[in-house]
């Protein structure tokens, strides 16, 4: 087999195919033995039919879709990793010659990773803006430390009153009607808290353990359940209990259960300790992204739909994760939001044509420098992963398969590649960020390829 590559154009390649005639022999005998078993042929028993028979029945060419089947795939891959293609589509077929004894002559074209024209990329501009952490933010984290680990404890001398937790059954009715999803025993709601329809749980303060409370509501019109849009409800509430939240005192007891600190002051300093190293955090991710921006924007690349249209296959999956996790299916995402998935496909696409962008660029520019994690660094990113999953290293390590640590390598090259931008980047004030925006070139419409 002879396999020819010419390029069309930075993304797109052509492949032209010459088949010795006993390889396309093959695949004729492979489709005639598919084929045999679902033709009828007067005189012989169905899968018996002779192949010169079945020719000469239904003709030669019977055969020769198949048979291009048959073969195409293997042909086609060994083109590919001769050649060292990167497809990002699946490619379209063209037969110029094809027949018994014949050389079997065919192209295909197919979209490939298309070239990245590396603009400047070094002595990048960019912002590094740490926030300050003020006392504020200090008491803001210790607050919501000592609200993290309050306990509601029973009310039985008063009635229920903003920031309880009351338990309720409920039942809801529009008219005479009771509606779906209005009905709940035993749930647990916080008065204040925002969480049901407004105005229901300003109803419920005043009331004791024991009263059956009458709640008038209107549903907001922008409510997620259509029939239920801007109607007027009455809801049936028993309080079966009231609680209030116990919060801690603000000491050094405090401190000792929260922390491994002895006393307050010293969580005061850990708290503060974390939040500065956070918001180092925050704005070193903020300063690459803006330096892989500005790489971005300085770079030609004609990006395939389909490598556009693979991204957002990624992150509709990983928005269906996310929702599994949280008890929800998409299904139920869209009917609440009233969205479809075309929709949303079309809400990520800009973020999946940046991600893409992004990788390719990351790509062209560990090439041209010839970055490449090393033993020791792919070792690094592999127990960063395993710690972060909470996973013990060596135990995660024995589950690695064959193309597993090939993957950490190129992900501790990407974070080598990234840290070379930063090495040779300038840190700039907002004023002296001066820079101009670039257009960056669209993926292309799918009606144009």
């Amino acid at each position: 087999m002879k396999a020819t590559v010419t390029k069309i154009s930075s993304n797109q390649v052509k492949i032209e195919f010459a088949v010795e005639p006993e390889v396309f022999e093959e695949g004729l005998q492979k489709a005639y033995r598919k084929i045999v078993k679902r033709v009828n042929v007067p005189g012989f028993r169905r899968g018996h039919v002779p192949r010169k028979v079945l020719e000469m029945q239904f003709g030669e060419s019977i055969l020769y879709e198949d048979a291009l089947d048959e073969i195409f795939p293997d042909l086609y891959s060994q083109a590919v990793k001769e050649n060292d293609l990167h497809p990002v589509d699946q490619p379209s077929l063209d037969v110029q010659q094809i027949g018994k004894g014949k050389e079997l002559q065919f192209t295909c074209e197919v979209y490939v990773r298309p070239d990245v024209e590396l603009g400047q990329y070094k002595g990048l501009k960019a912002v590094k803006n740490v926030e300050e952490v003020t006392d504020d933010d200090v008491n803001a984290e210790i607050e919501r430390a000592r609200q993290r680990i309050a306990r509601y404890e029973d009310v039985t001398d008063r009635p229920a009153q903003l920031d309880d937790q009351v338990d309720i059954d409920y039942q809801g009715f529009v008219g005479d009607e009771q509606f779906e999803g209005g009905t709940a025993q035993g749930h647990k709601l916080v008065l204040g808290s925002g969480s049901f329809i407004p105005g229901f749980e300003d109803q419920l303060v005043g009331a004791n353990v024991g009263d059956e409370v009458e709640v008038k509501v209107t549903f907001p019109e922008d409510y997620h359940a259509e029939n239920l849009k801007g109607k007027d409800a009455v809801f049936h509430v028993k309080v079966n209990g009231i609680q209030f939240k116990d919060v801690p005192e603000l000491d050094d007891e405090f401190a000792k259960d929260v922390s491994e600190c002895e006393t307050l002051a010293q969580y005061r300093e850990e708290v503060r300790k974390k939040l500065e190293e956070a918001a180092e955090n925050r704005a070193d991710v903020a300063f690459e992204n803006e330096l892989l921006d500005k790489a971005v924007a300085r770079a030609k690349v004609d990006i395939p739909a389909a490598m556009i249209e693979d991204q957002i296959d990624s992150m509709m999956r990983e928005m269906e994760m996310r929702m599994m996790y949280q008890g929800m299916r998409m299904d139920d995402y869209l009917k609440y939001t009233g969205q479809t998935k075309e929709q949303v496909r079309e809400m990520y696409r800009s973020e999946a044509d940046s991600r893409v962008r992004g990788q390719l660029v990351l790509d062209a520019i560990r090439k041209a420098e010839g970055i490449e994690a090393d033993e020791a660094e792919t070792d690094r990113e592999i127990d960063s992963y395993a710690e972060q999953t909470r996973q013990k290293v060596e135990e995660f390590r024995k589950t690695l398969a064959d193309g597993d640590r090939e993957y950490f390598r190129n992900a501790a090259s990407v974070k080598k590649t990234i840290d070379f931008l930063k090495a040779n980047a300038e840190i700039v004030s907002p004023e002296d960020d001066d820079d101009e925006e670039i257009e960056m070139v669209p993926a292309q419409d799918p009606e144009e390829e």
